[in-house]
C-alpha cells in the first residue's frame, strides 16, 4: 500500500528525484535467454512511466521486433524497410535518412518507439567489440536528444552487436530473470558483458536483477528465488513480476497494463517495480554525491 501511495502522490504532480533533476535517465533490459519477460517488462513499465507524465522513448534493439509490433501490429512492422527503423543507424545504406524521422510516437500518450524488425538481424553480429564506431550508433543517436525523460532499451536474446550497443548507449541495466534452471543459466556471461561495456561506458551501471514470470504457488519458483537472493542479495530487486492475465489481456489490446487495467494486481506489481527503480536509482546518486 505504501507503494502505491507513493505512486499516486506522483501521479498527482510529485516527479520522482531522479528522472525530474535529470535530463534523461536510460535503462536497458538484457538477458541472453529469450521468454525471460524483458519485451512484456519495457512494454509495461514505459506505461507506467507515462501514466507520471514522463515522455518516453522505447528503443526496440531487437530484430524480432516484439516491441514494434505490440505498438504497431505485426503486419505493419514487418513491411518496414531498413531506412524506417533501427537498422538505419547501422547501415551505410541509409546515410541520407534523417535519423530522428525513425521515431514514431504511438496511440499512447507520451510512449514513442524507435522500431526494429528482421532487417536488424544482418548488423547484430557476434564479438561486438569489433565494431569499430558501429559500437557508438545508438550513444551518438541518442546524446542530443532532449525530448524525453526515460529511454528504455529491450535488446535480443543474445550478448551480440545490439545488445552491446544498448550497453554502450544507457545509464543502467536490468537483467529479467525468470526463477527457473534455464531462465538462471549465463547470469555470469551477463555480468561479464556489464564490465566489458564499461570500459567503452564507464557510468554503466547494474541495476539489479528483476525475477519475472513468478508464481508464488510453486515450490520450485520460491526455491529458485531463495538461491537468486541468496547469490546476489541486494542485486536482487524486492519487486517481483508474477505470472498475470491481465500483462497479456493488456498486450493483446496493445495496451499497457496500467492504461488498460490500472486496478489489476499486474498494473499494482508494475508501479511498485517503478517505484523501486526510482529508489535505487536515487540512492545511486546520493552515494555518488557522498563520495
Amino acid at each position: 500500500m505504501a507503494r502505491f501511495l507513493k505512486y499516486s502522490q506522483q501521479l498527482e504532480g510529485e516527479l520522482p528525484m531522479a528522472i525530474g533533476n535529470q535530463q534523461t535517465t536510460s535503462i536497458c533490459l538484457i538477458n541472453q535467454k529469450g521468454g525471460c519477460g524483458k519485451s512484456s517488462t519495457c512494454f509495461h513499465l514505459a506505461g507506467a512511466f507515462a501514466a507520471l507524465g514522463q515522455r518516453v522513448l522505447l528503443v526496440d534493439a531487437d530484430p524480432q521486433g516484439s516491441i514494434s509490433q505490440a505498438f504497431f501490429g505485426s503486419d505493419a512492422v514487418e513491411q518496414m524497410p531498413a531506412w524506417e527503423t533501427l537498422a538505419a543507424l547501422f547501415d551505410d545504406r541509409c546515410n541520407h535518412i534523417d535519423p530522428y524521422s525513425l521515431i514514431r510516437e504511438t496511440h499512447v500518450d507520451g510512449i514513442s518507439v524507435l522500431p526494429a524488425n528482421q532487417h536488424l538481424a544482418e548488423f547484430n553480429s557476434p564479438c561486438p567489440e569489433r565494431g569499430g564506431v558501429m559500437q557508438y550508433a545508438l550513444r551518438d543517436f541518442l546524446e542530443p536528444l532532449s525530448s524525453f525523460d526515460v529511454v528504455l532499451f529491450d535488446c535480443p536474446p543474445n550478448l551480440y552487436q545490439c545488445s552491446w550497443n544498448a550497453m554502450i548507449a544507457t545509464q543502467y541495466v536490468l537483467i529479467p530473470i525468470p526463477p527457473e534452471d534455464f531462465g538462471t543459466q549465463g547470469i555470469p556471461a551477463v555480468h561479464q558483458a556489464v564490465t566489458n561495456a564499461r570500459i567503452l561506458n564507464p557510468s554503466l551501471r547494474r541495476l539489479g536483477h528483476l525475477i519475472t514470470r513468478s508464481d508464488r504457488r510453486m515450490l520450485v519458483h520460491q526455491e529458485y528465488e531463495s538461491r537468486l537472493r541468496d547469490l546476489y542479495g541486494e542485486l536482487v530487486l524486492n519487486t517481483t513480476i508474477p505470472e498475470r492475465s491481465a500483462f497479456k489481456v493488456a498486450l493483446a489490446c496493445r495496451q499497457p497494463v496500467q492504461m488498460h487495467a490500472v486496478k489489476s494486481m499486474a498494473a499494482a506489481r508494475t508501479r511498485e517495480l517503478v517505484d523501486e527503480i526510482i529508489e535505487r536509482i536515487n540512492n545511486r546518486k546520493l552515494h555518488k554525491e557522498a563520495a
